[in-house]
């Protein structure tokens, strides 16, 4: 996912932690320059390194994780004029 709004979210939080980019780039089995790239959306955060990236900044895996689905869908499906329609058969479909 290319997403300059989750990517900036994630570095804010690891900023706010004080936690070097080092150590999240090792959790993630990324370099740091990759791991910039992430944050500044110019690379893809996939969804396999949203829950080691919630357990190094210490934060809700939970809440991490639906804001990438979120984000996910945004970015990928925003405009679509049946994306409501959509959404609601999939959370119909997953009950």
């Amino acid at each position: 996912m290319k997403s300059v709004e989750f990517g900036a979210y994630l570095k804010a939080l690891r900023e706010d932690k004080g936690i070097p980019q080092r150590k999240v780039a090792h959790a993630v089995d990324v370099d740091t320059s990759t791991l910039s790239k992430m944050e500044l959306g110019e690379r893809p955060i996939t969804i396999s390194m949203v829950k080691p990236w919630a357990e190094t900044l210490d934060i809700n895996f939970q809440d991490i994780q639906v804001k990438y689905i979120c984000t996910k869908i945004k970015i990928d499906f925003d405009g679509q004029p049946y994306l409501k329609e959509a959404l609601k058969r999939i959370i119909n479909e997953i009950k």
